[in-house]
């Protein structure tokens, strides 16, 4: 049986390994060309582009595993049905329960790949790969440490510790130098917003440096001219499809702490924490497809259906995601829907299948 069951995975894990670098070469092709529009922005070369692209597909893999384990399966296991080696597996007494159990141990091997680069392997290279995009792109010198955001404005040099959605703020240090190359004066800002292309900050303190005094000063606030484009924080802020799943939770307590939504990073939070659910539905859904209607189809026509049953499931679960952001409904009930809706559907063909 152990023979069996080894059988089995491999095939699965060998369907699934071909159908996601499949998508992930679609994938990055299309980013390419989008990303060739940028190029010759700033020092943004055709390398640059095709750097960035790479760093990006581990996102990308993790995004659509569950996707792509449905259609590895139904090509793994098509294989079997079509050489009839499924059949004999019954005919020599191995049961339906067996075989789901075989298939579910393979995805809960690749499931633990998949968590690998989806918590720890993904958020890193996309970090760094928008970084390197918008270094490039607007010619500005950043560096995002333990310490906050650094950028360079001029003769000033920035210091950001905590940046938010929508081009907010806080606790902000700017350090100002002049030809000399000598400290002219240090600013703290509690707040800073971005209003009609120009920052405002608010609750200032002021050090000026002269040359035998120092002259400290408080404001409620003013105007910043800077260079820092609130475009490049976009791409230091927190994005909720790169973070990993214990950086959302503590941003989620952040949010909640300082009475602001969370929803959009809850929902995300828990799209994570329950896509290896999501993935073990999918292969679980694969085994009545196979031993059912697609039992005697090729496999154009199995890609199709799973192409077809994932596309499905993407556009419910982002139907649902919206929904919990706009309307007051509990993230988790709308992020687990779609998933238990395929596993009651699964659940009903493997009870149709003899």
């Amino acid at each position: 049986m152990k023979l069996i069951a080894r059988y089995i995975g491999r095939r699965v894990v060998s369907g699934t390994i071909w159908v996601l670098l499949v998508l992930l070469t679609l994938i990055g092709f299309f980013s390419l060309i989008e990303e060739l529009g940028h190029v010759g922005e700033g020092h943004y070369r055709v390398q640059d582009a095709v750097v960035f692209v790479l760093l990006t597909l581990p996102r990308y893999a993790y995004e659509i595993f569950p996707v792509t384990a449905l259609i590895g399966t139904l090509i793994g296991l098509g294989s079997l049905a079509n050489h009839s080696e499924l059949t004999a597996m019954r005919a020599a007494g191995v049961s339906l329960a067996r075989i789901v159990s075989s298939v579910l141990g393979a995805g809960a091997v690749m499931l633990v790949v998949a968590l690998l680069v989806g918590e720890v392997v993904a958020p890193a290279t996309e970090q760094y790969a928008q970084t390197m995009r918008s270094e490039k792109r607007s010619e500005q010198i950043t560096l995002k440490t333990e310490y906050g955001f650094w950028a360079r404005d001029g003769r000033a040099f920035v210091n950001i510790r905590k940046i938010l959605p929508g081009a907010r703020l806080e606790d902000i240090f700017i350090f100002e130098f002049g030809a000399d190359r000598q400290l002219k004066a240090s600013t703290h800002a509690a707040y800073a917003e971005y209003r009609d292309g120009r920052w405002l900050l608010r609750n200032i303190r002021q050090t000026l440096f002269g040359p035998d005094r120092l002259t400290a000063r408080k404001m409620p606030e003013a105007t910043w001219d800077s260079m820092v484009d609130p475009g490049l924080l976009n791409f230091v802020t927190l994005n909720p499809s790169v973070l990993p799943s214990w950086g959302l939770y503590h941003y989620i307590r952040f949010l909640h702490e300082n009475g602001q939504s969370a929803a959009r990073f809850e929902v995300a939070f828990w799209g994570k924490v329950l896509t290896p659910f999501m993935t073990l539905v999918m292969l679980f859904l694969a085994v009545p497809f196979v031993f059912g209607s697609l039992r005697t189809v090729g496999i154009a026509q199995r890609i199709f259906v799973g192409a077809l049953v994932g596309a499905s499931f993407l556009l419910l679960s982002r139907i649902f995601s919206y929904l919990a952001v706009v309307y007051p409904i509990d993230p988790l009930l709308a992020t687990a829907f779609p998933s238990l809706t395929v596993l009651a559907l699964a659940f009903w063909l493997t009870r149709r299948v003899h």
